[in-house]
């Protein structure tokens, strides 16, 4: 409280009637008070996360303004899960760069529940992810893009590359990096081996993160499970080779995610509209039948 009454250029006191004035009209205690600070209460959470977002909105109409005010579009802030951010965003932001250079762009790559999170705290604009059976779907606009098939890299010189013949049997023979239990890929990839009836690899590597999957890859005989979309991309630069292995484990369609409730501002429309048609080029006849 008394970090808070000096920002507010505020004797302590004035602070805690302001507080109390505000549980007074809402009838509900924001905060418990105890012996050395307070706590807030269920309601008081619920009080902070929107403030924050009240707060993230007129900060971000603060830039707009200052943004405009220099003849510029201002800021707009992209969060995307791995494979459409190497597949769908470069090309976006290019097109984007090219017909509006003041425009500032902030990506953040993550998982979907990563990023709901941040864009129902009102920090990011856009979200091309998932959206879960935990999301109140109702807060959100969702336009569908694509699914995401799933196959199995190895090192470029692997000996697997020289079989013949090649099943998900002997594949699971040699070790293997999967992702962490609880993550999408991981429940699909589980689901397959038992739908199959096979064991999981015989050795394993649990990690999500693909900078040290690719570097591990290139000084083993391990095989890593990844989205097509970014195995094709490290495919194009040498760093790994794409088995010719059939993986029916595809993960459920991301698409472009916004709050339903909050305006998207200018800049927010032209990033949006840009993502939508270099869709069509990207993912083809899947997502032209959404998009028109």
């Amino acid at each position: 409280m008394h970090r808070a009454a000096e920002l507010l250029n505020l004797s302590q006191p004035a602070a805690s009637k302001l507080l109390k004035d505000l549980e007074d009209s809402l009838g509900l205690e924001l905060f418990e008070r105890l012996p050395r600070g307070m706590k807030p209460t269920a309601y008081g959470d619920t009080m902070i996360r929107h403030a924050r977002a009240a707060l993230s909105s007129l900060n971000q109409a603060h830039e707009e303004l200052m943004a405009a005010k220099l003849g510029q579009l201002g800021q707009v802030r992209i969060g995307s899960i791995t494979a459409p951010s190497v597949a769908l965003l470069p090309p976006t932001l290019s097109a984007v760069k090219q017909a509006h250079p003041d425009l500032q762009l902030m990506v953040q790559v993550d998982p979907s529940n990563v990023l709901i999170d941040a864009l129902l705290h009102s920090q990011l604009d856009i979200v091309v992810g998932r959206l879960s059976q935990q999301h109140d779907k109702s807060a959100f606009r969702y336009e569908m893009v694509a699914d995401e098939p799933v196959c199995a890299v190895v090192r470029p010189d692997h000996p697997l590359l020289q079989s013949a013949v090649l099943d998900l049997k002997t594949a699971l023979a040699y070790g293997w990096i999967i992702p962490p239990a609880g993550t999408i890929l991981r429940h699909h990839f589980d689901l397959l081996l038992q739908k199959l009836q096979l064991p999981m690899p015989a050795s394993s590597v649990v990690t999500s993160s693909l900078l040290f999957s690719t570097k591990i890859l290139k000084e083993t005989d391990l095989i890593c499970l990844m989205a097509s979309d970014t195995a094709r991309y490290y495919a194009e630069h040498g760093v790994v080779a794409i088995l010719p292995l059939d993986l029916p484990c595809e993960m459920e369609p991301f698409g472009f995610i916004t709050l339903r409730d909050a305006a998207l501002s200018p800049a927010a429309h032209v990033v949006l509209r840009s993502l939508q048609s270099v869709a069509t080029t990207v993912y083809g006849e899947q997502y032209k039948k959404q998009y028109q």
